[in-house]
């Protein structure tokens, strides 16, 4: 996967001066602990990537204060926010579930944030009905949320958190409600209108598209503890652990490099392009794995395991294989390959990858 750059350049953390977010996110529950460090500059868009459970979640519902700190501190534009009520942060939320009131129209939910900050009921629904005309919602301002396609409604609960102009915009998930053809398109639709964003926004996701696509920097999140950060597409071709690694559909090996050979972990060996030395990770694609039912003769691969079909799914248009045995690995074949093949759970298979294939780098 990659990371399409944005039109215009974004702000970096290390930009700061005092503006923007820098937080450290201690919580504990019973013998759960999560500490995260988050810094980001305005203008800049932050994914909290992670599986269920990593707690991602309890990192943005403690930034908008519906979860108490533990330790740590929260400083937005150089304002100290730990003892700020939720009420009064200058934060946006857009949940999940999207969360509209069910008795009030697409307009007066959003005209609810600019009123509770003090607006009257003429000026509130004057910015309201600029941002619904801005998320081409107009034609749905009276509209009650019972009535609105999902994407509508998540447009609509974006719509809500921005119109206070909120210095920290948070996503929970904002795409998780919607149909796989909605998705495609709201997520566009919230590419652009993050570009347009002039403070910090950061978006908590499991789904890698969403953040490759949506974010500028990407925070991986595991038991509670950040274990990758940077560019999404360092971390796509440079992932550090399994469940990045899977992420973005590569097979991932640790092990220690002498020259050009790399004694896995594992125990056995892989063959690299790359000189290095010492402690490395190894990577290579699924479709780079060529697999044979008999050992194949007269084989110049120097990356030739014996293993045994595991298992055998669909994944997109073509059939993954997951190997055990020797190397345990993924591999992607064409449903035409895995017939003549005869693949089936248990079958013994020997899979070979050129060197050339394979991406190594320090771990």
């Amino acid at each position: 996967m990659t990371h399409t750059d944005r039109t215009t350049p974004r702000s970096t953390a290390t930009d700061l001066r005092g503006d923007g977010l820098d937080a450290r996110i201690v919580v504990e529950r019973g013998s759960f602990r999560l500490d995260v460090a988050l810094a980001a500059a305005p203008g800049e868009v932050v994914a909290l990537l992670g599986p269920n459970g990593a707690g991602k979640t309890t990192a943005l519902r403690a930034l908008a204060g519906l979860v108490p700190l533990s330790g740590g501190h929260l400083r937005l534009d150089g304002a100290t926010l730990e003892r700020t009520p939720p009420e009064a942060r200058p934060v946006g939320v857009v949940f999940q579930d999207y969360l509209l009131f069910p008795h009030l129209s697409a307009l007066d939910n959003v005209a609810f944030g600019p009123r509770c900050r003090g607006a009257s009921k003429a000026e509130a629904r004057a910015v309201a009905a600029g941002w619904l005309e801005r998320m081409g919602l107009a034609e749905h301002a009276g509209a009650k949320p019972r009535r609105l396609s999902g994407g509508q409604a998540q447009r609509v609960a974006l719509a809500r958190a921005l119109a206070t102009r909120p210095r920290l915009l948070l996503l929970d998930e904002p795409l998780a409600a919607l149909d796989a053809r909605t998705r495609l398109e709201v997520r566009g639709g919230l590419r652009r209108h993050l570009d347009e964003f002039e403070a910090v926004a950061v978006l908590v996701t499991h789904d890698p598209l969403d953040a490759m696509v949506l974010a500028d920097r990407l925070v991986v999140v595991e038991h509670g503890r950040v274990v990758q950060e940077g560019a999404p597409s360092d971390i796509a071709r440079r992932p550090r652990t399994d469940y990045i690694a899977q992420l973005v559909g590569l097979n991932l090996y640790r092990g220690t490099a002498q020259g050009h050979t790399v004694r896995l972990d594992a125990g056995c060996s892989i063959t690299i392009t790359e000189d290095l030395s010492g402690p490395v990770f190894v990577a290579f694609r699924p479709s780079a794995v060529t697999l044979y039912r008999d050992r194949p003769d007269g084989s110049s691969a120097r990356n030739l395991w014996c293993c045994q079909v595991a298992g055998l799914q669909t994944h997109g248009d073509q059939i993954r294989a997951d190997l055990t045995g020797e190397l345990p690995l993924a591999a992607d074949l064409t449903t035409v390959a895995a017939a003549e093949l005869g693949l089936h759970p248990g079958a013994t298979v020997w899979a070979t990858v050129k060197a050339a294939q394979t991406h190594a780098y320090p771990a």
